[in-house]
């Protein structure tokens, strides 16, 4: 596999640093774009977050160490899809996603429309059999078929289910869904965390331990931008209002690393990059940074 050079690799780093035979991580970017809903430029997301990566600074204050000279953080080239669409461009991130697996790579994923995610979780669920998937967004995901295609990021969690108990996905931040994905979830016993339920003070004080709780040892985590509210966060495709913060966010994570959990692997999806607006890019790639150091904070 071809990888990135400095000039656009993530975190512009050194080829020492970023060559794939030395590098513990490898990041995948799928600029797939096919379904969209309200706006469109997801298929953009994944080279805006490698260019804001440029400007996010290597060292970490909380865990005391610039990670990417630790470990090696390897940016492959990204996919071309050409004519390819659905299960057939579903299938081309799931093998990269595979090789890079078998040779022993963390792999970071990035969309594109949330689709894609369904092909990481794939190729991770074949090597972790018992593991949960932590699904941070503003919809659930969870329709069966929309606006023609069962293959539309608006069904992606659904074709999960095809393959992974619901029992072993929890969902964080959900706040728009139709009625027959709240039936969805009722019947299921997928583990959704409602915004609404949140700020009510339902899962207590502190909400983000009873996310971890719902959560087996081995954990991915798929990530939709629209998770966040649009004050951070307006550079996505569906923007929905009562989002939730950086800070807090990470303190799922913290909660995570805390509990003994691991995390595999990840995605992050549905950062639709706007000429006039730089901050979710830079946001962007700082949360994948600083994911990066969550999931190699004891190694």
């Amino acid at each position: 596999m071809q990888t990135l050079g400095k000039s656009s690799n993530f975190l512009a780093i050194e080829s020492a640093y970023s060559n794939l035979e030395k590098s513990s991580v490898a990041i995948v970017s799928a600029p797939y774009e096919h379904t969209v809903s309200y706006g469109g430029g997801a298929g953009k997301g994944p080279k805006a977050i490698l260019d804001a990566s440029a400007y996010v600074e290597f060292y970490d204050d909380e865990f005391n160490r610039e990670l990417c000279f630790d470990i090696g953080i390897a940016t492959i080239k990204p996919i071309t899809f050409g004519k390819s669409v659905h299960e057939k461009a579903l299938n081309i991130i799931e093998k990269q996603v595979e090789e890079l697996l078998e040779k022993g790579k963390f792999v970071v994923t990035l969309g594109g429309e949330h689709t894609i995610s369904t092909a990481p979780i794939k190729a991770h669920f074949k090597k972790y059999p018992k593991m949960s998937v932590l699904h941070f967004d503003a919809h659930s995901d969870l329709r069966d078929t929309y606006e023609g295609t069962p293959y539309s990021h608006a069904c992606f969690m659904s074709r999960v289910c095809e393959f992974m108990k619901p029992k072993s996905i929890t969902q964080v931040g959900i706040r728009a869904q139709c009625k027959e994905e709240a039936e969805f979830i009722k019947k299921k016993g997928v583990n959704t965390f409602y915004a609404s339920a949140i700020r009510r003070g339902l899962h207590g004080k502190n909400w983000q331990k009873s996310v971890i709780d719902s959560l087996s040892k081995d954990v991915y985590v798929t990530f939709d931008v629209d998770y966040f509210d649009p004050s951070i966060m307006p550079s996505t495709g569906t923007p929905e209002p009562d989002g939730f913060l950086y800070s807090e966010t990470l303190d799922v994570f913290r909660e995570l690393i805390k509990s003994g959990r691991r995390i595999i692997g990840f995605d992050i999806v549905e950062l639709a990059p706007e000429k006039k607006v730089n901050h979710p890019d830079l946001t962007t790639a700082r949360l994948l940074y600083k994911m990066l150091n969550y999931a190699f904070a004891k190694k």
